[in-house]
Formats: structure tokens, sequence, C-alpha cells
């Protein structure tokens, strides 16, 4: 069994979490993760009030006894969305355990101090990592470059800004972006990180409430069929590669604003493709790890073959390796 500083702080037996994916994050996949001993996170704007995050949360507890989390994520959105409403419904429902994103969780910390909630904030870079720590978050999760959704504007792939990070923080510290299997957890672990965090590989599993066809498309893509969109407005967001992340590129690239993609890029297109399975619908957030998925799982069994492919790779293939090496006289 692989225990770590995060598994110890966050009471969970395996130290691997679902990150939070909007549209994905339900009560449904996060109860698998955390049946399977991971951490599962119900995605807070996923449901369209506070109050039917309340219930939400309700029918996760119906589905685990074991520890899950709900992340919140600040983003700049088309429409407003009543922030502190939902942290208010995620601790009055009990919640011990929450993933903050996007802004700085400054404003939120005492509130969630106060009531015992111990926070994980998502960060792309080293001094956002160094930030939050200072702030008082719990632990990180650092994605890479190689990341779905927001990789940040730094370019750093997970190989350099993950010992980056875990040089310069003290807290626990969750590798995100580009894993898949337990290839990835072991050099996670080796780079200094106490975990990892994976949203594409659950987002590809049974439990995940998405069309069986953006899961077939998973497992049929390769790592290179990604594009980065709104890199000139500096909010750069990796998506699946179709007609329409292709044309919102192009438009972009042209000296076109956000209002002239607006229309291309609005969140209820991209939560249709996940209802309609029609891949070329709207925008949808995948990454590069897409490449390392072959088939669609439970999400239960994804954390088990992970951790026992992980433990066989450090015990048995590393220590070989090493042994291997002769002894200077």
């Amino acid at each position: 069994m692989v225990r770590t500083r995060f598994t110890e702080t966050f009471g969970i037996t395996h130290p691997i979490v679902q990150g939070g994916m909007q549209w994905v994050g339900t009560a449904d996949l996060a109860a698998a993760v955390s049946n399977g001993g991971g951490l599962g996170l119900i995605t807070a704007l996923t449901q369209p009030t506070p109050e039917a995050l309340t219930t939400e949360i309700a029918r996760c507890r119906d589905l685990t006894d074991r520890p899950f989390g709900v992340n919140l994520t600040i983003l700049p959105t088309i429409r407003p969305v009543p922030y502190d409403e939902y942290r208010d419904a995620i601790v009055e429902s009990g919640i011990r355990i929450v993933e903050t994103a996007g802004s700085n969780p400054e404003p939120h910390m005492p509130y969630f101090r106060e009531h015992g909630v111990k926070v994980i904030h998502k960060c792309t870079s080293v001094r956002h990592a160094v930030k939050a720590e200072r702030v008082g978050v719990d632990a990180i999760s650092i994605d890479g470059f190689e990341c779905a959704g927001h990789p940040g504007e730094d370019d750093v792939p997970g190989l350099v800004l993950i010992p980056a990070v875990a040089a310069q923080v003290s807290v626990p510290l969750i590798a995100s972006g580009g894993f898949a299997d337990g290839r990835g957890l072991a050099a996670a672990l080796a780079l200094g990180a106490d975990g990892i965090n994976m949203g594409t590989r659950f987002l590809c599993t049974q439990e995940s409430p998405v069309h069986p066809n953006i899961k077939q498309r998973i497992v049929e893509a390769t790592e290179l069929d990604t594009e980065l969109i709104f890199r000139p407005l500096r909010n750069t967001s990796r998506v699946a590669a179709n007609a329409v992340s292709r044309r919102t590129v192009e438009i972009l690239d042209a000296g076109g604003t956000f209002e002239d993609v607006r229309h291309l890029v609005n969140g209820e297109r991209g939560r249709g493709v996940y209802a309609s399975g029609d891949t070329e619908a709207g925008v949808w957030s995948v990454g590069l790890g897409q490449g390392l998925i072959h088939d669609i799982p439970s999400a239960t069994d994804v954390v088990g073959r992970i951790v026992a492919e992980a433990e066989q790779i450090i015990r048995d293939r590393l220590a070989e390796l090493v042994s291997a090496v002769p002894v200077p006289a």
C-alpha cells in the first residue's frame, strides 16, 4: 500500500484524487472513486443551485461511507455565480474537504478554517503554489501543461513543474496533468508529489455521466488530439480538437475578441456534447493523458489497478534497477 502525507492528512487509502470536472463531477462518480480508496470530488457548479448541491452531497453519502469532497472553481463566467452561497451549502452539508481552483482562495479561507474544512488549492505555477501555502491551504494540486481545462500561461510541463513546486512548499502536493496509470503515479512520487489528480482518466469510466460516444472518442484519440483555445486572451484552455475548437483558435488568432467566439464556446454547448454524444457540437475539456487511455472501466477499478501497478513498479522494476548497479570496491 502506498501511504503518503496526503493520504494521512485527508484520511483516504490511496493517493489518487478525482479532478473536479464541470458537468462530470456527480455523486455517482465521486462515490465510485472514494469507494476505491481515492478521493472523489463533487463539482459544485455542475449543480444549478446551492440547494441542488446540498441534495447531491446527500446522494453521495448514500453511495459511499468513505471521505469525499467538493470542488469549488471560481472563474470568470458569462452569468454571475453566487459563490458564497455555494460555499455555505458545502459547509452546512458537513463537507470537510474542499478543492478550490481559479481565483485566490484567500477570501474564503477564514470561513473554511472556522468550520474545520481542509482546503486543496489547484495551481498552475510555482509562484501561485507558494502564495496558496502562505494563505493557509492544507494541500496543493499542481497542474502541468499537459492537463485538460486551464493549464495557465507559463507552459511548464509536469516533469519540471512538480519538483519545482515540491522544492518550494511544505504542505502535501498532488500532481495533475497527463496522469492515467500506475507509471504516472510512480513518476509523480519520484518527482516529489504525494499523489496524483486525474480528470480525463475518470471522465472515461463507467460512472462518468457523459455519453458513451465521448468515452469512445477518448479511447480512440491520441495525445495529439487537443487544441489550446483562448491563448490570445491569456485564459488558455485545453479542449478536444474538433471543428468548433479549431474555428475558435482561428478567430482569436486573427485578432478576434471573446464576443466573436462566445457563441462557439458557451457552456451549454459543451454540456450538450456530453449529453448528446455529438463530439462536434461544442468545446469540451480533455487532456493529453487521453493518449494513455484504452478502455472504459469502473472508477473504482481505475484506482485499484493504478495503485497496484505503481507498487509493482516501485517494488520490483525500480528496485531491480538499483540492485543491478555495481557497488564500487
